[in-house]
């Protein structure tokens, strides 16, 4: 009996051993190269900076300096330690006792409170493997752990893990984490930051302190109390950093402008290498553009069912955009309606037809007749549904007859003449080719009819968009100066007395045009006033109407506002 147990546990023992080999074997067949630890890959940063230098959005991987353990600042080490893996200095990469904690006293919470992984589990999981919640994830782990545990130092593990542990916005590794979020290096930074910092690898999301500033708190505040617990601090110290927990004020971030710039640059980006950008926003438009329009959707817009808008400006010299808001807010969604969204314009397309009158001989002084006109079955008609007789070009942009300009769109060369007048200033959607074009029943975009509007002011130069100095097309000529002149002459006749008289600004040289489709479901101004254009929509994205809402209503008075404001 003796000699058959031997044998039997000898056969077991080498057949036991063959199954762990290959279970580890198995388990090892698709395993990380662990020699590559820190040959980090990750996607390379764009940064975009606004026309002073100050940065308005970021995009790929941010990565702080590389620091050595004694360059963070003491607070920071000592506070990750107290936190994530209070026994790291004595387990061997496996807390078996931390585990049991952990479980204990998440079962007490009936929550999860504390994690079992030991900082150099997290680096392994961070350097090496994904988030799979798998068994042979697990095991893959504990491998890399071990390796981890016999080729590397405790402080060269912990600078590892204050290198490259990602802390949300973005931001790999404490000194990137510190500069997005209090514009610091992490040499620098105080035990309150340090707690902060220390709180986000749990749920970066969760405890970002730009998303959730008081969850932040909440959660350096149980760093403390760690801290405090792990001999770190004192009493003290706790109470006073905990009192001085603040954050900086969130930096606004014109994220339709940001993703506008972002998509238009990757030609200029070399492969895999980090860069810095300089737009041509300017941070005090962009602020107020943001502002006037959100107080006027929220105030009188939300009166008359006016739910959403979109505001351009730019620099009608060159075609360099200063402010750009997509819509009523970004966090509600990203559509971009200053650049994306196609709507009718309505009368703001007219000047391309009283251009085309002029280009054919007429001057502001000739006149036109205000009357009835049929073509087909099309009988347009004016909104105040009376007639003036024959009157001057000026009076009827002024006044924005309809009538007037149908007669001008078959007189000079029918829709096909205004339409190429149209492209060669700028509009590059397709357009109707029929009277209807006279007003403004062709869709385009915001941000191209805006720039479409500069040759007017510019002495009649087209200019192309643009919103980085590496972007920039050279105006073109496109009109004749003196025809430029007599259209800013005109349209500035449109605010002195006619349609937009809301947009008017005492001692200020401003001219536009208003628009209104049918039923009031799209509004619009584009204006000129100190130098820049400023263009305004109004409306729903359903296509709902509005309440009795003109261009020269809510539109011309929001481009008021924002012109005042951005003196």
């Amino acid at each position: 009996m003796l000699g058959w147990l031997v044998r039997w546990s000898i056969i077991l023992g080498v057949w036991g051993s063959l199954a762990v080999v290959l279970v580890v074997l198995w388990f090892c067949r698709d395993l990380p190269r662990p020699e590559s630890a820190l040959d980090a890959v990750r996607r390379p940063s764009l940064t975009l900076q606004d026309r002073s230098g100050h940065v308005i959005a970021n995009y790929g991987d941010l990565v702080g300096e590389p620091l050595r353990l004694n360059q963070f600042s003491p607070f920071l080490p000592a506070a990750v330690v107290a936190v994530e893996d209070r026994r790291f200095f004595e387990h061997p990469g496996i807390d078996l006792i931390g585990m049991a904690r952990a479980l204990w006293v998440d079962a007490m919470a009936g929550r999860v409170v504390q994690g079992g992984s030991t900082l150099t589990q997290q680096v392994a999981k961070t350097l090496f493997l994904t988030n799979a919640r798998t068994v042979g994830r697990k095991v893959q782990e504990l491998f890399l752990t071990l390796w981890l545990e016999r080729h590397f130092t405790k402080d060269e593990i912990l600078e590892i893990y204050l290198n490259r542990v990602y802390l949300g916005a973005g931001a790999w590794g404490m000194d990137a984490a510190a500069r997005v979020y209090f514009g610091v290096s992490a040499r620098h930074v105080t035990l309150a930051q340090a707690a902060v910092l220390a709180g986000l690898p749990r749920a970066p999301s969760r405890f970002n302190p730009r998303v959730n500033p008081q969850a932040a708190v909440a959660r350096a505040k149980e760093v403390l109390a760690a801290m405090v617990a792990n001999n770190a601090i004192t009493e003290a110290q706790a109470q006073a950093a905990a009192a001085r927990i603040t954050f900086p004020p969130n930096p606004t971030s014109p994220g339709w402008f940001a993703d506008w710039i972002a998509d238009r640059s990757e030609s200029l980006l070399a492969p895999g290498v980090d860069a810095t950008l300089r737009t041509t926003l300017d941070a005090r438009d962009q602020a107020v553009a943001e502002t006037r329009l959100s107080a006027l959707l929220a105030g009188p817009g939300a009166a008359v069912n006016a739910t959403q808008g979109a505001v351009v400006m730019l620099d009608a010299a060159t075609g360099a955009v200063r402010a750009m808001v997509g819509g009523r807010s970004y966090r509600d969604g990203p559509y971009n309606r200053a650049v994306l969204a196609r709507r009718q314009p309505g009368s703001a397309f007219k000047p391309f037809v009283w251009l085309n009158a002029l280009e054919n001989g007429m001057t502001p002084e000739d006149t036109v007749l205000d009357a009835p006109i049929s073509v087909g079955t099309w009988h347009p008609m004016d909104f105040e549904r009376h007639y003036l007789g024959e009157i001057t070009l000026e009076e009827a942009l002024a006044q924005s007859i309809n009538t007037a300009s149908v007669r001008l769109l078959l007189k000079f060369g029918g829709p096909r003449a205004v339409a190429a007048t149209a492209a060669r200033l700028g509009i590059g959607d397709k357009l109707p080719g029929n009277a209807t074009l006279a007003l403004g029943t062709g869709e385009v975009g915001l941000m191209e009819l805006t720039a479409a509007y500069a040759p007017f002011f510019n002495g009649g130069r087209r200019v192309t968009p643009f919103g980085l100095d590496q972007m920039e097309t050279p105006p073109e000529q496109v009109i004749p100066p003196e025809e430029a002149n007599m259209m800013a002459r005109m349209l500035a006749a449109v605010v002195n007395r006619g349609t937009a008289r809301a947009a008017a600004i005492p001692g200020q040289f401003v001219a536009g045009k208003t628009g209104t489709t049918q039923d009031s479901r799209d509004a619009w101004f584009i204006g000129f006033v100190h130098n820049d254009l400023i263009g305004i929509w109004l409306g729903n994205d359903d296509g709902q109407p509005m309440k009795n809402v003109m261009g020269g209503t809510l539109p011309a008075r929001l481009f008021h506002d924002i012109a005042v404001g951005t003196e």
